[in-house]
């Protein structure tokens, strides 16, 4: 097998899951890189086919599901907690508000626009939004990854995307927001190798969490203090992130199944359909 590289944010929860291959906790059969870009960055050239192996937004799935199959590893779902909508604490919210998103095709993006269709939105890097709250350039935002742990007193929490969740799918699921996906141009048993290294990477990750959490700070990558670095990963990089769920294909699947009854996608999508099948390797072998 040639390099492989793997496309991630550059959020705490991905290089968590990732920085085990770094710091060389993990026997790879070829050499593995790593590149850290936003997540809508990384949505936009998952569309543009441009990385084999690369994290994405749950939401921008279906989008690409011709090109790309799930990876069953290195996922973030929120359980009772998620992105949150936030205002100055003196602002009403019209029905056409104006909003700071983080992407177009975030997971985050897509339900609120099922919420809130009438709201006028624009589209920033997410370390912008509270600022742009603040300033009065919109009167509202969705916070995501670190920003979602602390931000300025004058702001309040209009809207839980948790919330809204459970009202669209009335049943308690987990809330996909992203996960990796891998190009269907990988020979399949390699897809299946460097899936088995990423679920190691992971394994290893959340085994180790105290020391690995220490490297990450010791050597300013992530973008928290201690404190805050523990609390997010506890959400967001945790054992859940290690394999994919029954209930975690079903909480897809109902997310898939609420964009293609608005119309977001062209097609209605089964996500136990998008994975590798990894019974091949039985079947070679046999």
């Amino acid at each position: 097998m040639r390099e492989i590289c793997i496309a991630h944010s550059p959020d705490a929860d991905d290089l968590f899951m990732y920085y085990a291959i770094v710091f060389g906790w993990v026997d790879t059969p070829c050499p593995f890189s790593n590149l850290a870009l936003d997540i809508q960055t990384l949505n936009a050239l998952a569309l543009q086919k441009r990385y084999e192996v690369s994290a994405i937004s749950f939401g921008v799935y279906p989008l690409i599901v011709q090109d790309y199959a799930l990876l069953t590893t290195g996922l973030s779902f929120g359980d009772g907690y998620g992105p949150k909508l936030i205002k100055k604490s003196t602002t009403t919210l019209k029905k056409n508000f104006k909003v700071a998103l983080s992407g177009e095709h975030t997971s985050n993006a897509l339900l609120f626009r099922l919420k809130y269709p009438n709201a006028r939105i624009v589209y920033k890097n997410f370390l912008e939004i509270e600022g742009a709250v603040l300033s009065g350039e919109v009167d509202a935002g969705v916070l995501i990854h670190e920003s979602i742990l602390n931000f300025d007193p004058s702001l309040v929490v209009e809207a839980f995307l948790w919330d809204i969740w459970l009202e669209m799918t009335h049943k308690e699921l987990p809330l996909p927001l992203g996960g990796m996906a891998i190009s269907r141009s990988i020979p399949l048993n390699q897809a299946i190798t460097i899936q088995d290294v990423l679920t190691k990477a992971v394994t290893i990750a959340t085994k180790y969490k105290p020391l690995l959490s220490k490297m990450l700070l010791e050597r300013n990558l992530v973008r928290v203090n201690e404190e805050d670095l523990n609390t997010y990963l506890n959400l967001y990089a945790n054992t859940q992130s290690i394999s994919l769920s029954p209930i975690q294909l079903e909480a897809l699947e109902m997310l898939f199944a609420l964009g293609y009854n608005k119309g977001f996608y062209s097609s209605k999508i089964d996500p136990k359909d998008c994975l590798i099948p990894t019974e091949y390797t039985g079947l070679r072998y046999s």
